[in-house]
C-alpha cells in the first residue's frame, strides 16, 4: 500500500519490505552476469558521482518487468492528481503498456530500469532523471544491500527548492529490501494562493564501507 498522504505532503513515501532479502540479492547478484543489460555508465566520467550503473536491456528480467507494471497501477492515479493540482493536461492511462507505447511512439524506446553499484568513497551527485518529453513523475528505488551489512553510509538524499526559500534536504531511512516511491521533478504543494510547484532532486551520500546495490524503477522511457 503507498501512502499517498506522505507523497503529497513531503514527496515522497517508503514501501518497506517491498522485496524479501534473498530476493534483494538474487536481484543484486544480476550486475555482475553481464548479460541482459543495454548499457553500463562509469559516473566519474561524467561529472554525475562516483560509482556505476548499468541499464536493463529489453526484455526486461521478469521480476522487474511485472513490478514495474504493478507499481504503475497504483502510482498513476497520484500521477494524474498531482497533474490536475498543477493545471498540467497530460493523463495517464490505466496500464503501463500503454504508457509505454506512448513513449515509443515520440522516439523513448530505450529501458531506463537500472542497478546501481557504489563502493568505498562513491557517490551520487544530486539529479533529475529526465530522458526525454514524455515523463511520469514519480519513480523508485529499492535498497537491495543491508545497511550497516554490507555498507556504511551511502544515505538516499532528498531535496526540494520551494519559491523564495533555501532547499531542504532530507535523508530517508531504508532497510534491505524496503523501496522509496519519490517525484521525478516537480510535485504540488498547497499554498495560500493554491497548489504551486516544488522543484526536488535526488542522490546517495558518501559510501564509507562495504558495497551498495540499489534497483531504479523508472516509468518512462529514454530517447
Amino acid at each position: 500500500m503507498i501512502d499517498a498522504a506522505a507523497l503529497d505532503a513531503r514527496g515522497w513515501a517508503i514501501l518497506p519490505g517491498l522485496l524479501a532479502p534473498d530476493d534483494a540479492r538474487a536481484t543484486a547478484a544480476l550486475y555482475d552476469s553481464g548479460a541482459g543489460f543495454r548499457s553500463q555508465v562509469i559516473m566519474a566520467r561524467h561529472g554525475y558521482g562516483r560509482g556505476e550503473y548499468r541499464y536493463f536491456a529489453y526484455p526486461l528480467p521478469p521480476h522487474i518487468a511485472d513490478l514495474r507494471a504493478a507499481l504503475w497501477q497504483a502510482l498513476a492515479p497520484i500521477a494524474n492528481r498531482w497533474h490536475e493540482r498543477l493545471g498540467n493536461p497530460v493523463r495517464f492511462p490505466g496500464s503501463h503498456a500503454e504508457f509505454l507505447a506512448r513513449c515509443h511512439a515520440a522516439g523513448q524506446k530505450r529501458p531506463t530500469p537500472l542497478l546501481l553499484r557504489y563502493g568505498p568513497g562513491d557517490y551520487n551527485c544530486l539529479h533529475q532523471d529526465l530522458y526525454g518529453e514524455h515523463v511520469f513523475p514519480l519513480q523508485v528505488a529499492i535498497l537491495l544491500s543491508a545497511p550497516g551489512v554490507d555498507f556504511d553510509g551511502g544515505e538516499f538524499v532528498l531535496t526540494e527548492q520551494r519559491p523564495r526559500m533555501q532547499s531542504r534536504a532530507e535523508v530517508v531511512p531504508l532497510r534491505q529490501g524496503d523501496a522509496v516511491v519519490f517525484a521525478v521533478n516537480t510535485r504540488p504543494v498547497a499554498g495560500s494562493r493554491g497548489d504551486y510547484r516544488v522543484v526536488m532532486r535526488h542522490g546517495v551520500s558518501t559510501i564509507r564501507s562495504g558495497h551498495r546495490h540499489t534497483l531504479g524503477i523508472i516509468f518512462h522511457d529514454a530517447a
